[in-house]
């Protein structure tokens, strides 16, 4: 099972700095990193320091990882966030549960005794109103469905056909991954506070974005294809 990791960045000087030199270079097969046009010297840094970096070619973090895919030969992808919330300690374990079999496995912020120390209140009840409506409407049975850090089979990516430019990547991936019924899997995994820079997120845009994904996948069908869990 070869593995790939991928990581997003924009503007993440420190978050980079104090992250990095944590990732084995030998925990996956392969590392690519997207960057999407730092100003802060985020591309200069990696390249400087031997990583592979790349220039993202259009805005937006489900672009980026689209392009990733491209110049990736993984046979299981994982995304990963740099600005500390991702525990870098947790690749190992969300490799060997995809060993197990699984289409994909989310590192899950609420799953056991994991707990997100990046969380406001406005964040946590959003991302538990949004797991229980994807949850009740694609028959998941998620406790994290909007996390970065996951990993996935490129079968399962290829099948599912995800489009979404930006911050609902991760929401259609797991819409659509619970509407094929693929065999999906959780760990839990802390998220500790972003290191620097700024959330890229905004709760009240990222929550229409998603609020407009689920009524579009209500109407998604997939592909007939062999090799994923409920095909």
């Amino acid at each position: 099972m070869r593995t790939t990791l991928i990581i997003p960045t924009m503007d993440e000087i420190d978050g980079v700095k104090a992250i990095m030199p944590l990732v084995p270079r030998d925990c996956c097969d392969e590392i690519i990193i997207m960057d999407g046009g730092s100003k802060d010297g985020t591309f200069e840094w990696l390249k400087e320091n031997g990583w592979n970096v790349q220039k993202q070619e259009q805005p937006g973090i489900g672009n980026a990882y689209r392009q990733a895919h491209k110049l990736t030969t993984g046979d299981v992808i994982i995304t990963f966030s740099p600005d500390g919330n991702s525990d870098v300690t947790r690749i190992p374990a969300l490799i060997d549960e995809m060993k197990k079999g699984h289409d994909m496995v989310i590192v899950s912020r609420y799953l056991d005794w994991a707990k997100s120390e990046d969380d406001d209140y406005l964040t946590s009840v959003g991302n538990a109103i949004f797991t229980f409506i994807i949850n009740k409407l694609f028959g998941g049975s998620y406790t994290d469905t909007l996390v970065i850090f996951r990993a996935y089979k490129r079968e399962l990516l290829d099948r599912l056909e995800i489009d979404a430019g930006h911050l609902t990547y991760d929401a259609q991936i797991s819409i659509r991954a619970a509407k094929l019924k693929a065999k999906i899997g959780e760990i839990p995994g802390n998220e500790p506070k972003r290191i620097g820079g700024e959330r890229k997120m905004n709760p009240f845009g990222t929550g229409v974005d998603i609020i407009k994904e689920i009524i579009r996948n209500l109407f998604w069908k997939p592909k007939t294809r062999q090799g994923i869990t409920g095909a």
